[in-house]
């Protein structure tokens, strides 16, 4: 049953971790009288993209790569099971990166002008999908060479925390560094598990 497959494929039971950037960015905006709901909403529909992005890519690569073989410790993946093929996955990698393109610059029209901050804060989310996908695919893929723990701190800590408060606050204080760390830290903890 493909519908079971792919479900299984999204690994949902991740988003909690990967929405604990926006909570975290939305607490800042909020602590200073200007959380905005509508931006905080899109934040997080453009981080569950990105996650599920991630998590896509992370099985084709792995699968690609046999890193996912019998001997894998956990849960069965969906390309190493044959329960979606190579071409599928693709596809699902395809269209999870174009809707987390469309929700990323929904959330940049919502929040803020066509600007050199604009053109900034668009360059970070194409980073961001282009992270999402290099974790474990390709031949410079970051997760094998000993960088995955720096790209999941910059992107759930940092660059989650802090694009969520500046997008609502439109502006930067290093003060909020520290709760981007925490956040950063706690999710680069659970690759170490």
């Amino acid at each position: 049953m493909k519908l079971k497959a792919w479900f299984s494929a999204l690994r949902l039971r991740t988003l909690p971790l990967a929405i604990s950037c926006v909570i975290t960015g939305a607490g800042i905006a909020w602590q200073q009288d200007m959380l905005n709901w509508e931006i905080t909403s899109l934040a997080l529909c453009t981080t569950i993209f990105l996650q599920i992005l991630s998590n896509l890519a992370n099985d084709f690569g792995d699968g690609v790569k046999g890193t996912d073989n019998d001997a894998r410790i956990g849960p069965t993946r969906a390309l190493q099971s044959g329960a979606i093929s190579q071409s599928e996955m693709k596809l699902g990698i395809y269209v999870s990166a174009l809707i987390s393109f469309t929700s990323g610059l929904w959330l940049l029209l919502a929040s803020l002008q066509f600007n050199w901050t604009f053109l900034i804060m668009l360059c970070i989310g194409l980073l961001s999908i282009g992270a999402a996908v290099k974790y474990t695919i390709g031949k410079s893929a970051f997760g094998y060479k000993g960088l995955g723990d720096l790209f999941v701190f910059l992107f759930f800590g940092p660059v989650g925390v802090l694009g969520t408060s500046f997008l609502q606050i439109g502006s930067f204080d290093w003060m909020h560094l520290l709760p981007a760390a925490s956040i950063g830290l706690l999710c680069t903890s659970v690759l170490n598990l």
